[in-house]
């Protein structure tokens, strides 16, 4: 069933689908990075296809080789239970790729630690800042060529402002102490 989707896209979007290939059942389309968002609406929405669940978002560092970036997606139908992989390659001189958060809000923190771990960002996500490393951490981690051996800035919060951005983000209650009774002394 994932070749009729591959042979759909590849009739309805030849002029955006760079090269294609089906190993062992595993479809991949490779998209041009301007027509990632019509191409995506177009895969969740067309009745016959229905890809209507992202399983995964990510990235792959392809240094040395050109362009050197790519955003892989992977599509499941749940009710026609076939999959798809799309895969667009993302220059490093412009490491952007628009995003399709509006169509699949899991993809909400997947670009984030994209951008975080490879620096590729999103046009048009709505939250767009790191994920997993602190804002003051210079670079991304998963980059080729990231220097291992890189110090970073060792950052100490004051309390204060821990509680305060705790605060701002809903959960600066303050702990109440946990009282235990002693239900043997109760008798």
């Amino acid at each position: 069933m994932s070749r009729l989707a591959l042979d759909k896209l590849m009739e309805k979007f030849g002029d955006a689908v760079l090269d294609s290939h089906n190993f062992r059942g595993d479809e991949t389309a490779v998209v041009a990075r301007e027509r990632i968002v019509e191409v995506m609406t177009w895969l969740r929405d067309d009745p016959e296809l229905h890809f209507d669940m992202l399983t995964d978002l990510t990235a792959v560092d392809l240094l040395p080789a050109e362009p050197r970036f790519a955003v892989v997606y992977h599509l499941y139908s749940v009710d026609k239970k076939h999959r798809l992989r799309i895969k667009v390659p993302v220059p490093e001189e412009d490491p952007t790729v628009d995003s399709i958060h509006d169509l699949w809000g899991c993809a909400d923190w997947a670009e984030r630690e994209i951008w975080d771990m490879y620096g590729i960002s999103f046009n048009g996500h709505p939250d767009p800042r790191r994920i997993l490393m602190y804002e003051e951490f210079e670079g991304h981690p998963l980059r080729k060529d990231y220097p291992k051996e890189k110090r970073q800035p060792l950052l100490r919060r004051p309390e204060p402002e821990i509680a305060e951005v705790l605060a701002r983000r809903g959960r600066g209650r303050p702990l109440e102490p946990l009282i235990y009774k002693d239900h043997d002394a109760e008798g």
